[in-house]
């Protein structure tokens, strides 16, 4: 059988160390799927899913930093794809989209189901190319890998079936140091280290600020911290990178963050920026007197968020050991205790929600987050949905180096963890993987968790069961809105994973909490956890805006006023603890 385009776009797949799609089979991808099953190297992971399948793939390459690739079949088939490359590609994932196309003869001519995605694509990749024939698909799927290894981020090659089927042009094997290059590490430059040890080595205050740049620099980050004495706030996404062992760290600030956090941002005089580009531009300190300097090592993100004094071009590890010899001044430890010992009496208040009041239902969230963490594997791996899930695993699930965080922190969309679970998994089959699912979330994908037992994924699925969509609910009334929409009639979910064949689990005590999640967790196979918490526990920002405060009280004279008292006494219930 003579070598057809699909063979070698398999071959060249094998060579970059791919070793599964995700995807929907479709017949515009038959060739390529067949060449996939006869060459026997790949695997392919049938997901319910197109979304599931991006999302996927994206949870793979966040845990291992390497390619991986998901497929969807021509028009619907790939336009699923799309929300999940999005979150691939802000999420800086290296991630290959295989977008199968209509016949070839048929492009323009309105055929059933044409649609392009060489423009439709264009705004959630690095590179999104059309191949029109077999001699320009083996450069064309080179360059694509290269562009999304290189540059972090997602590449897309739309082929129509046809073509596929064609014979293959003659063209070698890539080589393997050509095809998958390494990342650089950005140096400083020389003056820009001068200015910054300047800058730290002068008079005031310092707190950092980090994210998920800092990977790799966790070290190196508490070096410079305990030379300067400085409080360490992280970003959602730095979390996994510098919060364990780090006796610097006051928490996160923002929306989900810690009041100590909040704080010690706004209370310094030098606010050192490593690795973040942190979106809310209200949480950075204000007022002439606070000088900020930032580190990154795309450029385009110096003074993106706040305006900077001092703005370095580098890597994060590699600008700190520039700049920590040159830090000659000693301060005290005046501004670190201060922000130290209001972070512990802030996590103490937040470990307290957490603890166990048997018989008093409904559950509260935040104890079945920290249950998860504290009887979770030392390398399990996390994923959680956007919303409330997101706010529990930002304070309770404690990382420390070896366990990974995988969210939508930068796209926000809903339904991820799920699918980001089973991506995680399918690369790691040994490791813990559980997702912290909202209701919302949860159902939005619901189908995919069939994928669960027919690929043998052995997930544990965290259902936080509040039948809301409690997040956009508590903005609402945050801004002063009755609650509109937001309200789910949801099944038993555990019984419903049983007709699934997958084990489930019904928590709807406190006192049920701990032996539930042990027993999730200790069972060989996947699980859904159907916790049942209530609806009306508060996320409680690091500070209360007047706008807040007022959007609170006109959100209560409302309920009042249109017969939902019931509503106030319920929040009470679940706000007020002793």
């Amino acid at each position: 059988m003579a070598k057809t385009v699909a063979d070698q776009f398999a071959e060249t797949l094998a060579a970059a160390g791919v070793k599964r799609i995700y995807g929907v089979v479709g017949d515009s991808l038959n060739g390529l799927t067949d060449a996939i099953r006869r060459q026997g190297k790949i695997e392919w992971m049938h997901v319910r899913h197109e979304e599931v399948a991006a999302f996927a793939a994206g949870g793979e390459a966040h845990v291992t930093g390497e390619l991986a690739v998901c497929a969807g079949s021509c028009g619907p088939g790939n336009l699923h794809l799309i929300n999940g490359l999005f979150d691939c590609q802000r999420s800086r994932l290296p991630v290959l989209a295989i977008a199968a196309q209509v016949p070839s003869a048929e492009l323009g001519a309105g055929y059933f189901q044409e649609t392009h995605p060489e423009n439709l694509f264009k705004e959630c990749s690095h590179y999104c190319e059309l191949i029109s024939g077999a001699n320009q698909m083996p450069r064309v799927l080179e360059i694509a890998i290269r562009q999304a290894v290189g540059n972090r981020g997602v590449s897309v090659v739309v082929i129509p079936g046809d073509v596929a089927l064609q014979p293959a042009a003659d063209a070698p094997l890539p080589k393997v140091a050509g095809l998958l290059p390494r990342q650089a590490v950005a140096m400083p430059a020389g003056a820009d280290v001068d200015r910054l040890a300047a800058l730290l080595n002068g008079d005031g205050r310092v707190t950092m600020f980090c994210g998920s740049g800092c990977e790799g620099a966790h070290d190196q980050v508490l070096a410079l911290a305990d030379r300067l004495k400085a409080p360490i706030v992280h970003a959602f996404r730095g979390k996994e990178h510098v919060e364990w062992n780090n006796p610097f760290d006051v928490g996160m600030t923002g929306l989900i963050g810690f009041s100590s956090g909040y704080y010690a941002m706004l209370d310094c005089d030098i606010l050192l920026m490593l690795g973040t580009d942190f979106p809310y531009r209200q949480f950075y300190p204000r007022g002439a007197g606070v000088k900020i300097a930032q580190v990154d090592v795309r450029p385009e993100q110096i003074g993106r968020r706040a305006p900077v004094d001092l703005g370095v071009v580098g890597d994060v590890r590699a600008t700190i050991e520039s700049v920590l010899p040159l830090i000659k001044k000693t301060r005290d430890r005046v501004h670190l205790d201060r922000a130290t010992d209001h972070y512990r009496k802030a996590r103490k208040d937040l470990d307290r929600l957490a603890v166990s009041k048997p018989g008093r239902k409904p559950i509260h969230p935040q104890q079945v987050a920290k249950a998860i963490s504290d009887q979770a594997s030392q390398d399990a791996i996390f994923t959680c949905d956007v919303g409330l899930p997101t706010v529990w695993a930002a304070r309770y699930l404690a990382m420390n180096g070896k366990r990974r965080l995988i969210g939508s922190f930068w796209h926000g969309s809903m339904a991820n963890a799920m699918p980001h679970a089973i991506g995680a998994q399918a690369a790691f089959s040994g490791r813990q993987v559980i997702s912290l699912s909202g209701d919302g979330g949860f159902t939005m994908l619901m189908g995919d968790f069939l994928s669960l037992a027919q690929l043998g994924l052995p997930v544990k699925v965290v259902v936080f069961n509040n039948s809301a969509l409690g997040f956009i609910e508590i903005e609402q009334k945050s801004s002063g809105f009755l609650d509109f929409g937001t309200e789910f009639k949801n099944p038993n979910f555990a019984a419903m994973a049983e007709a699934c064949g997958v084990r489930g689990i019904r928590l709807e005590d406190p006192a049920d909490v701990e032996k539930g999640i042990a027993a999730a967790l200790a069972h060989n196979g996947p699980v859904l956890v159907d916790a049942v918490v209530s609806r009306s526990v508060l996320p409680i920002p690091p500070a209360i805006t007047a706008e807040m405060a007022k959007g609170f009280t006109l959100y209560m004279v409302k309920a009042v006023f249109n017969g939902r008292a019931d509503d106030l006494v319920d929040l009470a219930k679940s706000n007020l603890w002793a």
